[in-house]
């Protein structure tokens, strides 16, 4: 047997050493975790290095039950939504569902916008209806475009609407650089929204509507005799997965949101900018994989919930429009259509002509007659509303146009009103330790304007303001926690709904003292509908009980 000897060059061997010295540096900088979890499966993850090497890509791993960020790439730079945003689309229905606004089996009608979406979607004409569970199973599966507009027109009265409603809701909840533009995702420059964002909501929509949530779980949606499956593919496949939702439009390659429980860990993670379904399901799987064994098995952060956004938190919703065969009640005044009949987009008001009348004296047993009366008071207080999500998952920075890779980086300061803006951190936050948010902190901006306003205030307004009972501007310090059971363009309606609310909850409310509280908004005036004096868990039980019995309510340490 005869042995050669070759000697390598000494070009190949300068290409050895920088092939061995690369190796060294990934290997000095690639994650920890998720080199565990290769060197336990065996070999690499060529998915990995390739979506991440993607300019859309983002992504971030929450231990939903402490808050705590386990992964995040990018987790703040805007990208876009897509079909995500039939996330919120849901959310405002389930809503509205929870309020009994609507129901599963209301129809809603498909209009002619509705029909013109492009697809994904299901195609009914106009004039047809659908079911309110239907349209929520065609979101959910096939990411309906034409069903989204149907729920946002039958909600909203338009699209236009609907969207605005979106992004307020996205604000209350502390989605800061979310931007919605319409209810399906479809492209727009300036629907935006961020890794960190879409956690959250994938979060709260499942806290707050676990019943409904477990419709994100649905593999198979037959209607008209088709048969269509999830676009979730990570559904049945990987243990634990129990929804929530893709989405792909080529301005944001795909994009995933999920929800993973296996025992008692729980975490939700994004993944934006595949360039693939696969790639992007083969990432999601990784993150997965790599930060579940990291979850913690005991929940300590405190439950996503909404902030208390000024005088917005409970303004009247408009009317829903449903089709006629619903039980749903609509106006007299309705649209002669051969198919449904639509309730009008305003609520109904006092007729102008007609003189106001008098509040009865105290102790009069006369019913309290409806009046129209005008204030451009503004009585800020004390109220504080508790930080509603674990610090970790809120973003660390106002919205900017810096923070945008995107090619129209000024969208998102045009894309939503000052009302609209981000919410400030709570002041005293810090890790593991919840802030306070207070109103002063809402009304700051607009205090100098209702000034204004106010110089300019007819001396009739003036007097029909002063002929208020003094009981109705009591500004009395209360300590403890308050609930808050509306806010109505009239007071004597804000003091009926006091007083239903009290006949149906007499026993949580009987030591409550009830009072109404104005408060202006541009050119509006709201009575907020409010109960003081409860210790925390008193308020949250009573709110429980109220919300259970179809009335709005929210808690607020005062």
């Amino acid at each position: 047997m005869y042995c050669v000897t070759v000697d390598a060059s000494p070009r190949l061997r300068g290409a050895l050493a920088a092939l061995l010295a690369g190796l060294l540096v990934l290997t000095a900088t690639s994650d920890p975790a998720d080199a565990r979890w290769r060197k336990k499966r065996g070999g690499s993850a060529p998915a990995t290095s390739s979506i991440v090497s993607n300019p859309q890509y983002a992504a971030i791993v929450v231990d939903a039950n402490t808050g705590d960020i386990l992964h995040a790439a990018n987790a703040d730079s805007l990208r876009h939504p897509a079909s995500l945003t039939k996330i919120m689309t849901l959310y405002l229905l389930f809503e509205r569902l929870e309020a009994g606004k609507v129901k599963l089996d209301t129809r809603l009608e498909v209009s002619a916008h509705a029909h013109a979406q492009a697809p994904s979607k299901l195609g009914l004409r106009p004039g047809q209806t659908i079911s309110v569970e239907d349209a929520i199973k065609a979101l959910v599966t096939k990411s309906a475009n034409d069903i989204a507009v149907v729920i946002a027109e039958a909600l909203a009265g338009s699209e236009d609407e609907f969207a605005k409603q979106m992004t307020r809701k996205a604000r209350a909840l502390r989605m800061s650089k979310t931007v919605y533009k319409n209810a399906s995702g479809l492209p727009d420059d300036e629907q935006v929204t961020t890794a960190r964002d879409q956690a959250l909501l994938g979060l709260a929509i499942q806290e707050r509507f676990p019943t409904y949530y477990k419709y994100f779980s649905t593999q198979v949606f037959t209607f008209g005799g088709r048969r269509m499956a999830n676009h979730n593919r990570l559904l049945g496949r990987v243990e634990g997965v129990d929804g929530i939702k893709t989405g792909y439009i080529r301005a944001s390659g795909f994009n995933l949101v999920t929800s993973v429980r296996r025992g008692n860990r729980h975490i939700v993670a994004t993944v934006l900018g595949g360039k693939s379904a696969g790639q992007r399901d083969a990432r999601m799987r990784e993150l997965i994989e790599a930060r579940i064994v990291e979850a913690s098995v005991k929940r300590t952060a405190p439950k996503v919930a909404e902030a208390a956004m000024p005088a917005q938190a409970s303004e009247p919703e408009k009317p829903t429009r449903v089709a006629a065969a619903t039980a749903v009640p609509v106006k007299a005044e309705t649209r002669a259509v051969t198919v449904t009949a639509r309730a009008d987009s305003e609520p109904a008001t006092a007729d102008p002509a007609k003189p106001i009348p008098l509040v009865p004296q105290a102790g009069s047993t006369e019913p309290i007659k409806p009046r129209l009366v005008k204030t451009l008071t503004v009585r800020p207080g004390a109220t504080q509303v508790a930080a509603v999500a674990p610090l970790a998952l809120l973003s660390p920075e106002p919205i900017t146009a810096q923070a945008s890779n995107q090619t129209t980086t000024d969208a998102p300061e045009r894309a939503y009103a000052a009302d609209d803006k981000p919410l400030p951190p709570p002041p005293g936050a810090r890790p593991g330790v919840l802030g306070v948010l207070t109103t002063k902190d809402f009304a700051a901006n607009k205090e100098p304007a209702a000034k204004s306003a106010a110089t300019a205030t007819a001396p009739a307004e003036v007097t029909a303001t002063a002929a208020k009972p003094a009981a109705a501007r009591d500004s009395k310090p209360r300590s403890g926690w308050i609930i808050q059971v509306g806010a109505f363009p009239d007071e004597d309606e804000a003091r009926q709904k006091l007083a239903t609310a009290k006949n149906k909850a007499a026993k949580l409310l009987a030591d409550a003292d009830s009072f109404t509280e104005a408060v202006s908004k541009g050119d509006k005036t709201l009575y907020r509908a409010r109960f003081a004096g409860f210790k925390q868990h008193e308020a949250e039980a009573a709110c429980r009980y109220l919300k259970q019995n179809d009335f709005a309510c929210m808690a607020i340490r005062n």
